[in-house]
């Protein structure tokens, strides 16, 4: 039995991670935690007390954590204290965050990926391929999401265009973020050439698909001692 901590418990993925996790036989909800500022917080979910502290953590085997990156960065220094491992779905890090990431997981098993989804994550194994093949071709990337997603382009976004400049010769992959409604979460890249127009896109229905894949990132995690991983690797992609 995996022993799983949620932080942000109570946000939009918090509350499906917890609800997915609690179906799993393989995991057991052990610690939630909420931010101190965060008003109308219950007492409990699920059987499991909700903490303001961090510190409710420890004993757990994994963290998964969706915030903000300041947030995980707090939250990255209390795994390390008590040993926990660790899947990041934030996104937004700057340089230096990023830096703090790597170095920690010299010390701690981290999955961290711009987007947890399964779906996703073919997506960019196949758009790899795309860009290898048609290398004469202009790229241009397009992304929506809710009005409430605070960073622009999306880490999904950014990575899809790593992933052509790493197939390609193209130096810059320009990238229109519209923010709009409640859309969880559409990426489109499109190619074009003077013959031919050539799309392809992803459009996440609901958040469960980055909370199952979270789940399936916890398990593969849970047995790793240190390292950093993306969903590539978890999912045998890479």
């Amino acid at each position: 039995m995996i022993k799983v901590a949620i932080v942000g418990c109570q946000g939009r993925m918090g509350q499906r991670l917890c609800a997915l996790a609690s179906e799993h036989k393989d995991l057991q909800l052990v610690a939630l935690v909420e931010s101190p500022d965060r008003p109308d917080v219950p007492e409990s979910a699920y059987g499991v007390k909700i903490s303001k502290d961090i510190a409710a953590i420890k004993g757990a085997d994994v963290l998964i954590d969706f915030t903000v990156p300041d947030a995980t960065m707090k939250n990255l220094k209390a795994c390390l204290q008590y040993r926990v491992r660790m899947v990041v779905g934030t996104t937004g890090f700057t340089a230096e965050q990023d830096d703090v990431i790597q170095e920690a997981s010299r010390r701690l098993g981290i999955v961290r990926s711009s987007n947890m989804a399964v779906g996703v994550n073919v997506l960019f194994g196949l758009l790899r391929k795309m860009a290898e093949a048609l290398k004469g071709y202009g790229v241009s990337i397009t992304e929506t999401h809710h009005i409430h997603k605070l960073d622009a382009p999306s880490g999904t976004a950014k990575t899809l265009g790593e992933i052509v400049q790493n197939a390609s010769s193209m130096q810059h992959i320009p990238i229109e973020s519209v923010r709009e409604g409640e859309v969880v979460g559409y990426h489109q890249v499109t190619f074009e050439s003077p013959v031919d127009t050539i799309k392809i896109s992803h459009n996440a229905k609901t958040r469960d698909m980055f909370a199952e894949g979270a789940l399936v990132a916890a398990k593969f995690v849970a047995y790793k001692d240190n390292g950093l991983y993306n969903m590539q690797e978890v999912l045998g992609l890479a």
